[in-house]
């Protein structure tokens, strides 16, 4: 009876012990699972420029959906056949991935103005640009905030213009560097809002974002006048950070 008894104490012990590792990790799972944090537009972090204060004069230019799929290496849905095109018409449009999306890239000038930037600096200025990516609740409030925003803005305005001035909305912020590219992605809702409505979609973005190979010379683009867009027109080469 006395060894019984030490056995039943033991598994009794070993059990007490299990119950906070696995509290610990329900716990873990579900803080892996939450949504992103979200604050008030007038709290989330902007972009950052350093201590290069001439590259807020640079500027970004928003972007067609096209050339978000073009950056993120997606290819896009297969088109309608040229007779059923006219159709389609804006259809096609709405079947485009992360409809709800607005994207801003370098414009030509800004990659210009790198370029002889760190030239002239003796390679001490960046030649590293910013692609900003607002992945907003719903197609409404895209269309709503791309009426009242500029086309082509400095990014020295972008924080004041595109984060700051968006009042009565809260943001989630991600960051990426990808060499010559640094990626923010900001997830736009109401405040006060319950989840977010385009989860996948930002869940989605975040993994093609975090999967490209390192940008090493968006200087490239430039070499032909038809190609207004950062492309993978060649294979890219990854680099190590």
């Amino acid at each position: 009876m006395g060894e019984e008894e030490k056995q039943q104490q033991h598994k009794h012990r070993h059990h007490e012990q299990q119950q906070p590792a696995a509290a610990l990790a329900q716990s873990s799972s579900k803080a892996a699972g939450d949504p992103p944090h979200f604050k008030a537009s007038a709290d989330v972090k902007g972009i950052r420029f350093g201590g290069q204060l001439v590259v807020r004069s640079f500027t970004v230019r928003r972007a067609g959906s096209l050339e978000l799929l073009r950056l993120l290496a997606v290819l896009p849905p297969s088109t309608a056949a040229p007779q059923k095109q006219a159709a389609v018409g804006s259809r096609q449009q709405s079947a485009l991935p992360f409809p709800s999306t607005t994207t801003y890239l370098p414009t030509s000038f800004t990659i210009l103005a790198h370029h002889a930037w760190h030239t002239l600096t003796l390679g001490l200025g960046t030649r590293k640009s910013k692609v900003i990516l607002f992945v907003f609740e719903s197609e409404a409030m895209k269309a709503a905030v791309d009426g009242l925003s500029p086309p082509v803005i400095p990014l020295g305005e972008v924080n004041r213009r595109l984060i700051r001035g968006l009042a009565g909305c809260e943001m989630a912020r991600f960051k990426f560097r990808k060499g010559c590219l640094t990626f923010y992605v900001y997830a736009v809702r109401r405040a006060g809002a319950a989840g977010f409505w385009r989860a996948d979609d930002l869940g989605s973005l975040l993994e093609k974002v975090a999967a490209l190979r390192d940008f090493l010379d968006h200087t490239a683009m430039l070499a032909l006048p038809s190609q207004r867009s950062i492309t993978f027109s060649a294979p890219p080469v990854a680099v190590a950070h």
